[in-house]
C-alpha cells in the first residue's frame, strides 16, 4: 500500500510482515520508520483471516507536501516527511479516550464536479472528520480548524444515526452543511445545517410510504459465544411488538453487523437473502448476529456464535424457541450448511449459493474473475489456513456433504447457473445428497442469473418463494404447490406453482 507526496518527493508504504509504515525519500534514497515507536498498532488487529491484516487508514498528504495523516483504530497521527518534527495525534488522543474511530471526511467538492472528491488535505481550510463510538455505535462528525493557532478538536454533531457524505457551502457568512442521515427507524434521508448543527433540517423525505405500513424497531444485544467472547447482535422487533405474544425468530448472518446498528434498509425484492423489513414488518423477530472465527474451524466459529446467542434470545418470554429459522447467502449459505448438519434446533433453513464441499471447491476458479480458489481457503474468507494435503481433516471436518446424514432441518437452497463466486455445482451436490439421504430439501436455480440476482422479475420471484417457505413451517401456513409437488422442468416460468393444492 504506496502513495506519493502531491510533489513527488516523498512516498509512503505499508509493510504488511513487519506491520509498519515507512516513508521514502526520492532525492536520498532514505526509508523512515514511523509508527514501530509510537506504542500503538497501525494494523487491524480484528483481522480474523488466516493472512496478514491490513492497515488502518491509507496515509493521506496535505496538498503543499509539508505533512500527511495515519490512523491508528482510533486517531490520526500527523508527521512531517522532513522529519524535523515529531509525529503528534492531530485527534488527540480523543479516540481512544472515548473507545471512538475518527475517520477523516473531505466535505470540499469541486463545484464544477459532483463526483468529484479529494482526499488530500488543504491546510488553508479546517479538517473534517466522520466519528464512529464503537461502543453504542452512534456516528458524527468533528472539525480541527488548523488555521488558527490553537486548533482544538470539536465534535459537531453525535447521535443514534449513521450520518455521512458531508457537504459544506461556504459562499455566505456561515457555513452551510450538507450530509445524509440515517437510522432503521426513519430511513435515509438528506438534512442541512446552517447553525453548526443547533438545529437541523430535513431536505428530502425518499421513502415516505413507509408511515403507512407496520415497519419496525432495532436494537443491539449481546451475549457470550462458547469461546468466552462478549459477542454483539442486531435484533429487529416489529412496530406493532406485543412482549405478551410470541414471534417466529429468523436469524440472518454474515461476518458482523453490529455496526450497522443505525444503518438503514430498504424493503425491496430479495437478490438472494430474506429482506429484514419484510419480515420483520409480517411479524417476525429477525436477528443478526456478529460471528467470531477461529482458522480452521469456520463451521464450528459460527456454531460456537449462535447457539448460544439462541440460547440468549429464549430467555425472553416473546421469542417461540420452537419456530426459528436461520438463512445466509453465500459464506452465510455456506455456514447455513454446515450447521444444520451438526443441529437440529431449527425449525427451516435457507442456504444461498453454499459451498458443501470444500474438497471439490478448493480446486474450482471463480469464474466471474478467473481466480483460483485456493487463495479463499488458505487465507481468506473461508479460514481453513492450510492447502488441502496439509489440512485434509480440516477440509472433511468444514464441509457440509459428508454430514448429511445428520440432517432433520427442512433447506430450500438458492444456486444460479451463472454464479461467478461459488461454482454452482456446490449447490448442485448439496442438493442431490439431501435428496439421496430422503432429506426434505429444495433447490431454486434462476437461469442466467449471477451470484446475487441481477433480474427484478426473479427477484420478486424468489422473495415470494421465502416467504411462502417460512411461513409453512414457521407460522404454520399451508404449503404452496412448488413445494407440496414441485414445478417440472418443462414448465417452469410457466406455472410458478405459488397456489395451493385444494
Amino acid at each position: 500500500m504506496m502513495s506519493s507526496s502531491p510533489d513527488g518527493k516523498y512516498y509512503t508504504f505499508y509493510d504488511a510482515e513487519a506491520r509498519i509504515w515507512y516513508l521514502y525519500t526520492l532525492a536520498t534514497g532514505e526509508i523512515r520508520d514511523l509508527t514501530s515507536e509510537l506504542g500503538v498498532v497501525f494494523y487491524n488487529e480484528d483481522h480474523d483471516t488466516p493472512s496478514l491484516p491490513r492497515p488502518y487508514s491509507n496515509a493521506i498528504w496535505s496538498k503543499n507536501s509539508d505533512f500527511f495523516i495515519i490512523r491508528d483504530r482510533f486517531d490520526y497521527w500527523q508527521f512531517d516527511p522532513a522529519g524535523e518534527k515529531a509525529p503528534f495525534l492531530l485527534t488527540e488522543g480523543k479516540g481512544r479516550a472515548t473507545n471512538t474511530t475518527y475517520t477523516f471526511a473531505n466535505p470540499y467538492n469541486d463545484p464544477k464536479s459532483f463526483l468529484s472528491r479529494s482526499f488530500e488535505i488543504d491546510a488553508g481550510k479546517p479538517i473534517y472528520f466522520r466519528t464512529f463510538d464503537r461502543t453504542t455505535k452512534e456516528t458524527g462528525f468533528a472539525i480541527k480548524d488548523i488555521t488558527r493557532r490553537r486548533a482544538t478538536l470539536q465534535q459537531l454533531v453525535k447521535g443514534p444515526y449513521t450520518y455521512d457524505a458531508l457537504a459544506i457551502c461556504t459562499t455566505g457568512k456561515k457555513p452551510i452543511y450538507i450530509y445524509s442521515r440515517a437510522n432503521f427507524e426513519d430511513g435515509k434521508n438528506i438534512w442541512m445545517t446552517s447553525d453548526n448543527f443547533k438545529t437541523q433540517t430535513q431536505v428530502t423525505d425518499v421513502n415516505p410510504q413507509q408511515r403507512d405500513y407496520n415497519w419496525g424497531t432495532v436494537e443491539l444485544v449481546s451475549w457470550d459465544t462458547e469461546d468466552g467472547i462478549r459477542a454483539e447482535g442486531l435484533l429487529y422487533k416489529p412496530e406493532n411488538f406485543d412482549p405478551t405474544k410470541k414471534y417466529p425468530l429468523m436469524i440472518y448472518f454474515y461476518e458482523k453487523y453490529s455496526d450497522d446498528l443505525y444503518a438503514s434498509r430498504s424493503p425491496a425484492p430479495s437478490r438472494s437473502t430474506v429482506n429484514i423489513p419484510y419480515f420483520v414488518s409480517n411479524e417476525y423477530i429477525v436477528f443478526v448476529p456478529d460471528i467470531y472465527y477461529k482458522d480452521g474451524h469456520p463451521g464450528q466459529s459460527a456454531m460456537r456464535s449462535i447457539m448460544p446467542a439462541c440460547d440468549m434470545l429464549c430467555e425472553y418470554p416473546w421469542i417461540d424457541g420452537d419456530n426459528m429459522a436461520i438463512q445466509g447467502q453465500s459464506w452465510g449459505g455456506y455456514q447455513v450448511a454446515y450447521m444444520i448438519t451438526q443441529t437440529n434446533r431449527f425449525k427451516a433453513a435457507g442456504s444461498g449459493a453454499p459451498v458443501s464441499n470444500m474438497t471439490s471447491a478448493y480446486g474450482g476458479i471463480r469464474w466471474e474473475s478467473g481466480m483460483a480458489r485456493t487463495f479463499q481457503y488458505e487465507q481468506q474468507q473461508s479460514r481453513i489456513g492450510k492447502d488441502l494435503w496439509e489440512g485434509f481433516d480440516l477440509y472433511i471436518e468444514n464441509s457440509p456433504l459428508f454430514f448429511v446424514p445428520n440432517v432433520t432441518t427442512p433447506v430450500l437452497i438458492i444456486h444460479n447457473d451463472e454464479d461467478g463466486a461459488v461454482p454452482w455445482w456446490q449447490g448442485i451436490e448439496f442438493f442431490n445428497a439431501l435428496r439421496r439421504c430422503g432429506k426434505e430439501a429444495w433447490l431454486l436455480q434462476y437461469n442466467g442469473e449471477a451470484h446475487n440476482l441481477r433480474d427484478r422479475r426473479n427477484a420478486r420471484d424468489l422473495s415470494i418463494r421465502l416467504e411462502q417457505f417460512f411461513d409453512h413451517y414457521l407460522k404454520g401456513k399451508p404449503a404452496p404447490v412448488w413445494m407440496s409437488k414441485g414445478v417440472p422442468a418443462t414448465l417452469k416460468g410457466i406455472d410458478l406453482g405459488y397456489g395451493y393444492e385444494e
